[in-house]
């Protein structure tokens, strides 16, 4: 299971951009493809028309609740790299991934490898 970042749903809109690509790929294998609703809210902010909404809501299996266990994990992530103010929605994001044992795909490697010693498996 590959739990999507904000970046894969806004670039995967980008005919033959490399996340276009692997989503494609991905779903033509039948690798079930979710988001956390944090990412989900991202997204749909937009700038972005309901015939993009559409099409990446078909890609995705599950947008998966924050909810207590992805906020507990959250704060563990966030207070486990160092309170970093701007490392906030990533953690919420990494703790989503996570909770259901996904792998995260992102295109913001920097920011999310911080949590790799915590638990999380990026793409």
């Amino acid at each position: 299971m590959i739990c999507l970042d904000t970046n894969y749903l806004i670039r995967g809109l980008v005919n033959e951009s490399a996340e276009e690509a692997a989503l494609l790929a991905w779903a033509r294998d039948g690798v079930p493809l979710i988001a956390s609703a944090v990412v989900w809210h991202e997204f749909v902010c937009g700038p972005v028309t309901p015939f993009q909404i559409a099409t990446m809501r078909a890609f995705l299996s599950e947008i998966v609740s924050f909810q207590e266990r992805q906020a507990e994990e959250a704060a563990r992530l966030f207070n486990a790299v160092g309170r970093k103010r701007s490392l906030r929605v990533d953690a919420t994001i990494a703790a989503s991934a996570i909770v259901v044992g996904a792998v995260l795909a992102t295109d913001n490697r920097t920011d999310f490898e911080l949590f790799v010693p915590w638990g999380l498996k990026l793409f």
